[in-house]
């Protein structure tokens, strides 16, 4: 069955590759339920800019257009194909300052939105997941890595409390360059702000994403990490899958991990969206092991 609601592709993000409508073919082919296309929402200053966009002449107004040419195109995609595959059309929401709260409502509301994947990719507007150096640029801004931490995590709730997203992304992104032993995560004054943020998407009825991108960057655990797992289980908190894609052969990344992250974290039931009758409903998805799409991972990929 499984599913996943956090994809990109080269079509539509500099940074990925290959076309949207080939993400959907290979998601058809490997067996998937359901597939959520969330292409990045555009950003709205030149200072924003990754450098491959910089090096393709990209503008915040091109980026915008791409935005809108992607909602286009998933749409026709999106019932070419319907009736071999479920697929949603979201956005991954950047939230680098404020402002960013009216934006993604702004977007949402203009196209239409099925759902948003909230994603926090910079600390002090700085980015963190694009390059170590990058990295290291804002643990130097904050003062040290446990100070990093903090200010994700607080600037993570805000997002959070203004966007209120349907998905989670990558929770803990901020592992992504740090200390592999998760010595700062478990700092107390690190750790009392991750479970405030796992209470708050709780309480409103968010999904966290168990992204499995996080293996790609050579991480013992996907996002979550497995501690903070075990609090959102123990919460009542609901899990979903993404892969986090970035082009054709990125569909299912790593998926074949998941059956032993899953049983070894003690997950037996995980949840996904649907459309119904023109509405977003969150649906369990039960005896999440025994599905026979693990089967098809093993043999068919």
């Amino acid at each position: 069955m499984p599913y996943s609601f956090h994809s990109h592709s080269g079509q539509f993000c500099k940074h990925g590759y290959g076309v949207l409508e080939d993400v959907v073919k290979e998601a058809i082919r490997k067996g998937f339920h359901t597939y959520g296309l969330s292409e990045h929402m555009p950003r709205y200053s030149d200072s924003e800019l990754y450098p491959e966009e910089i090096k393709a002449q990209c503008t915040p107004k091109s980026l915008a257009t791409a935005f809108s040419d992607f909602t286009v195109e998933a749409r026709r995609i999106q019932k070419v194909y319907k009736d071999q595959i479920n697929i949603l059309i979201g956005t991954e929401t950047e939230f680098i300052n404020t402002d960013y709260s009216d934006h993604v409502k702004t977007i949402r509301e203009m196209h239409n939105l099925d759902y948003v994947v909230g994603s926090l990719h910079h600390v002090a507007s700085i980015p963190i997941d694009y390059s170590p150096e990058l990295y290291n640029k804002a643990v130097e801004d904050a003062g040290d890595l446990k100070s990093l931490f903090i200010r994700y995590f607080d600037e993570q709730f805000v997002m959070l409390q203004t966007v209120q997203p349907e998905i989670v992304g990558h929770f803990d992104l901020i592992r992504i360059f740090a200390d592999k032993d998760n010595t700062t995560l478990l700092e107390p004054d690190v750790w009392k702000r991750v479970i405030r943020n796992v209470d708050y998407v709780i309480e409103y009825g968010g999904l966290f994403e168990i992204n499995s991108r996080a293996w790609k960057k050579g991480l013992r655990d996907a996002y979550p990490q497995r501690d903070i797992i075990q609090v959102i289980l123990e919460k009542g908190g609901k899990f979903t899958l993404s892969d986090d894609c970035h082009g054709p052969n990125d569909v299912g990344l790593f998926y074949e991990k998941l059956p032993a992250y899953l049983a070894e974290n003690k997950i037996n039931s995980l949840f996904y969206l649907a459309k119904e009758e023109g509405q977003i409903m969150v649906k369990e998805h039960k005896n999440i092991l025994e599905d026979a799409f693990w089967k098809g991972v093993r043999q068919n990929w």
